[in-house]
Parts: structure tokens; C-alpha cells; sequence
């Protein structure tokens, strides 16, 4: 009984995956946020040249 109890690894393995997950998110937080950035930076840049084609037009 007692070796069947040190040889359960589901806790480790359960832990192992947690602190997997918790590294990813880790990862995906700043490359999510450049990401975000880069897209506002984008559309900002589309307003810009639709208002200039605007104002030109008329």
C-alpha cells in the first residue's frame, strides 16, 4: 500500500501541466499585447489615409 502511494504520480503530473499552462500565458501575454498594438497602429494609419482622401475630394 504504501509503495503503490509513492509511486502515484498524479499530483506531479497535475502540477507539472499547471506550471506549463502558467509559462505559456506567460509567453502569450507581451506577444498578444504587440500584436494588439501593431493592429491599432494599422487601422489608426487606414483613418488616416480615408481622411486625407476625404478632405482631398471635396
Amino acid at each position: 500500500m504504501i509503495i503503490k502511494k509513492l509511486k502515484n504520480e498524479r499530483g506531479a503530473t497535475a502540477i507539472e501541466y499547471g506550471l506549463i499552462a502558467a509559462l505559456m500565458v506567460l509567453v502569450m501575454i507581451p506577444a498578444l499585447q504587440m500584436v494588439g498594438g501593431n493592429t491599432n497602429g494599422m487601422y489608426d494609419q487606414i483613418t488616416n489615409k480615408i481622411v486625407a482622401a476625404m478632405a482631398s475630394a471635396r
